[in-house]
């Protein structure tokens, strides 16, 4: 498959020539002012995505709220195939001592038992045995091509239900006989993967027991030429995509116009914050007077994207229009935390203790492996955080003074080490200098990488301080801007309207004129 042991990278599938150029369309009217006013204040924006409304709400039939879920469905199942190279289906498992395991496995067992009570009887019962060769017969047929015609009449002509019956009737039916025929041709479809399971079969006497487990097998090949067919519309979903799901959270929006609140809460947030800092900056000594605040909303935008990168997964409500990719970004904003506490963790170590250990690569790659295998799990509530960077500085001192023997050099003495252990301990503490300043070029980093118009093909230069995780922050921050270009190119014309209301509206001026005024 095209897809196997590929590296996951939708950024590099995604944006094609026209994906790129719609969504620079969309947004060219938001790259500053240098549009004029007018053009914002227009009514070509969409009424369901302004962000205040003196409209009262309309109300939501029911069958629009069931439309927009199945649009939201869609959407969502299409988007993870796309950009989720590992996706699969795969078959229910109900829990072993559950009561619905225990009533499904009584259920399964009653009936087979009744099959070999029918097959054992004189003279044997065959009606059941029938309608399970007829039921195999059209699963084998579903796994068939457009093109496979003699195949296809051989199963039609072997598994001739009607012939049975006759043949039943006259005690000449050869059950095992088309059991193994049904074997033999689950052998020429199935996968590689299924030969094992169709050794089994074969070694299996018992005649109820192969039919059972034909079944088995079979609803395991059902399940292969899912995710196999999924695996091939996954080239064509990715380029049809963009398009795609921008269509459905048009229809969503239009079945429930308030699909786009949390998202516009989102961008405004950002706005304030940025009319806030620039009103600070013309305050300052050497601002010129007179001026008014002005904003990029493409700089708002790509603010509001590195809120992400903190958000409170568990707490808060992500915008509508990351829905999709919430599980992802959240994944990367807990392994971007554990990068963090490294990145301060070697940075203390360089300050306390470089001098003695400059030269030495396998201790920090030593140090930083210690590291990262006691940080993990650090984003569950049961995590004791001061507790393991307790352990991390008693380990790091460890393993330098082995490292300073080993070279025949002196230890580090007790109030050293006391030193070391309590500033790693001190990292969790709120406005921690040395997290403060990692957390800073973190983010100038990821800043850098938005502004980038492809950055699998050039990196921005690494911050000083981050060496020791450059490789895992440039893989994350990758996998982070091709979340967020692909949003960029299916959401930009919903940002754009957002925007223009926010940052166009003389709402928003008034409100930053005022906070100039104020200071």
């Amino acid at each position: 498959m095209p897809f196997n042991g590929e590296k996951q990278c939708v950024g590099e599938e995604q944006p094609s020539d026209s994906d790129s150029s719609r969504f620079s369309e969309s947004m060219a009217s938001l790259s500053d002012y240098e549009c004029s006013r007018q053009s914002f204040t227009s009514d070509s924006s969409s009424k369901s995505s302004s962000p205040a409304s003196t409209s009262p709400p309309r109300v939501v039939t029911f069958d629009e709220v069931m439309a927009a879920t199945r649009n939201l469905s869609n959407l969502t199942l299409a988007h993870e195939i796309a950009v989720n190279e590992n996706f699969q289906l795969k078959q229910d498992a109900l829990p072993e001592n559950s009561l619905a395991g225990r009533v499904k496995h009584i259920v399964h067992q009653a009936f087979w038992d009744v099959l070999e009570s029918e097959l054992c009887a004189e003279p044997p019962e065959y009606e059941h045995a029938i309608k399970l060769f007829e039921e195999i017969r059209e699963i084998l047929l579903s796994f068939l091509t457009p093109g496979g015609n003699r195949l296809r009449n051989q199963i039609c002509e072997v598994l001739d239900t009607d012939l049975i019956r006759q043949q039943a009737e006259h005690s000449a039916v050869d059950i095992q006989g088309l059991a193994n025929y049904v074997i033999s041709t689950m052998g020429k479809l199935c996968a590689p993967v299924r030969d094992d399971d169709i050794r089994e079969l074969k070694a299996t006497g018992n005649v109820v027991e192969v039919l059972r487990q034909i079944f088995h097998v079979l609803d395991l090949m059902k399940m292969d030429m899912v995710n196999f067919t999924i695996r091939s519309l996954r080239p064509h979903l990715q380029r049809q995509l963009v398009d795609y799901e921008r269509t459905k959270f048009q229809e969503i929006l239009e079945e429930t116009p308030s699909a786009l609140d949390q998202t516009t809460e989102w961008i405004k947030e950002s706005v304030n914050e940025e009319l806030l800092s620039l009103s600070e900056t013309a305050l300052s000594p050497g601002a010129e007077n007179g001026s008014k605040p002005s904003l990029s909303p493409t700089l708002v935008l790509n603010n509001s994207y590195l809120k992400l990168l903190q958000w409170d997964y568990q707490k808060k409500e992500l915008p509508e229009t990351l829905m999709t990719d919430g599980a992802r970004l959240q994944e990367l904003t807990e392994k971007l935390n554990q990068l963090k506490v490294i990145a301060c963790l070697s940075l203390i170590t360089n300050n306390m203790v470089g001098a003695i250990t400059e030269g030495l690569p396998e201790l920090a790659d030593r140090l930083k492996r210690i590291s990262a295998v006691l940080l993990e799990g650090m984003s569950k509530e049961t995590f004791n955080l001061k507790e393991v960077l307790n352990s991390i500085g008693v380990q790091t001192c460890v393993e330098v003074n082995k490292t300073l023997m080993e070279r025949g050099l002196p230890t580090l003495n007790a109030e050293v080490q006391a030193n070391l252990v309590g500033q790693f301990s001190s990292i969790e503490e709120e406005d921690n200098p040395v997290w403060s300043l990692i957390d800073k070029r973190i983010q100038l980093y990821m800043k850098s990488l938005l502004c980038l118009t492809s950055p699998q093909k050039c990196m921005p230069p690494m911050p000083g301080g981050l060496a020791v995780i450059q490789q895992e922050l440039e893989v994350l921050g990758s996998q982070y801007a091709n979340i967020v270009n692909l949003n960029k190119q299916v959401y930009g014309p919903f940002y754009a309207n957002i925007l223009r209301k926010l940052l166009f509206s003389e709402e928003a001026m008034g409100k930053a004129d005022t906070s100039s005024s104020t200071k």
